[in-house]
């Protein structure tokens, strides 16, 4: 199989990324357990989110590989972290963080 060429190739990865992890709770959930690993309650408050759409994004994100889900049975709880291709994101959202800063107004 020959490789694609350099625009087809830089498209075709901007289009597969912007189907996993460009909606905005996808880049909410993954940011808020950039640093550390959270409960379920925990997440909820950080993003603002839902319970049936942190439920739902979290098993998205789980499905891609980004995220790992860790129950505790006492006290029963649930962790949410991020696994070593979801922790690759890392310099993404500094390059974003980086953008806001110097294109936004705050």
């Amino acid at each position: 199989m020959a490789a694609l060429p350099d625009e087809q190739r830089r498209e075709r990865a901007i289009r597969t990324f912007a189907e996993t992890i460009g909606s905005e709770w996808h880049l909410r959930i993954l940011h808020a357990l950039r640093d550390d690993e959270l409960r379920f309650s925990e997440l909820e408050e950080r993003t603002e989110s839902s319970p049936s759409t942190l439920s739902r994004v979290l098993g998205d994100l789980g499905d891609d590989g980004l995220v790992a889900r860790r129950v505790e049975d006492r006290p029963i709880a649930t962790y949410y972290q991020l696994t070593d291709r979801g922790r690759a994101l890392a310099p993404v959202f500094d390059a974003i963080e980086t953008w806001a800063d110097e294109h936004l107004d705050a």
